[in-house]
């Protein structure tokens, strides 16, 4: 079962994943809601067509955890490509954080809140950015991953077989 899809998969969901980003940067959508969740459904259903590939070419003789791990490790490859991604986009265009805080300060102050929260909020948020998009990706991308994992386990064909080792 040395089938190594999940990096195929990884890659290529990745790839999506950041020339989705690149397009909306360019079409300035970046700080839209909408967008985010277009992110997680093309990596659900990469993840699941990852999980039910593995399963296949090993003619469904894997178990759930097999299969659960290959969309895990899918997961994990998406998560560290879009993670790195992240960072160099953000030192590229510097603007990106500017626009966020900005965004972040409106949320806030529809909220309701306080001069001195909103600032302290802000002033917390300038210093700690890179490490809160880190942190938020790969948490993001590893939670969802993992709930697609479960669902690509339980949607992958499986005969398990048990063989005896050859001695």
């Amino acid at each position: 079962m040395s089938n190594k899809s999940h990096i195929q998969y990884g890659l290529i969901i990745s790839a999506i994943l950041i020339l989705l980003s690149v397009v909306f940067y360019v079409l300035n959508m970046n700080q839209e809601k909408w967008t985010q969740w277009i992110g997680v459904v093309i990596m659900f259903i990469g993840v699941v067509v990852s999980c039910i590939v593995y399963a296949k070419a090993n003619n469904g003789n894997v178990t759930f955890g097999n299969v659960f791990a290959t969309g895990f490790k899918t997961t994990a490859i998406v998560a560290l490509v879009t993670a790195l991604f992240a960072v160099i986009f953000i030192m590229i265009f510097p603007d990106i954080k500017e626009k966020a805080l900005e965004q972040a300060r409106l949320d806030m102050e529809k909220q309701g809140q306080s001069d001195a929260a909103i600032e302290q909020a802000i002033d917390i948020t300038k210093r700690m950015f890179l490490v809160f998009v880190l942190g938020f990706s790969i948490f993001f991308n590893l939670f969802f991953g993992a709930i697609a994992s479960v669902i690509g386990a339980a949607a992958a064909r499986r005969n398990p077989h048990y063989q005896a080792p050859q001695k």
